[in-house]
């Protein structure tokens, strides 16, 4: 699957447009993460459990998206973005989207 954050793809051309397709995953915070993180926040630095767990929320929430890509019979992805929004304390949802499309080689 090809994904791009752009409105086409370099060298091919969209035959057929399959619409939106998105993925999400709601993830909440983890107390151990978050006294480490408190710890963190004294002396500086990467927030590294964090970033992990941003990290496969990304992964998820894209590999969700391009499931339902793959359904609809589209071998791209194209204007992908992502986005985050706070569901509840310490529980955000990581949203990805993009349009489904079919491409092939430009002749």
């Amino acid at each position: 699957m090809i994904l791009t954050n752009v409105e086409t793809v370099p060298g091919k051309r969209i035959v057929a447009h399959y619409g939106l397709v998105a993925g999400s995953t709601v993830r909440a915070k983890h107390v151990g993460r978050d006294i480490m993180a408190s710890l963190k926040n004294l002396v500086g630095g990467e927030l590294k459990g964090y970033t992990s767990l941003l990290n496969d929320a990304r992964e998820q929430a894209t590999t969700r998206m391009i499931k339902q890509a793959r359904a609809l019979g589209a071998n791209a992805i194209v204007n992908v973005r992502f986005s985050t929004s706070s569901v509840a304390q310490g529980a955000s949802e990581l949203y990805v989207y993009g349009t489904a499309v079919l491409v092939e080689d430009a002749m």
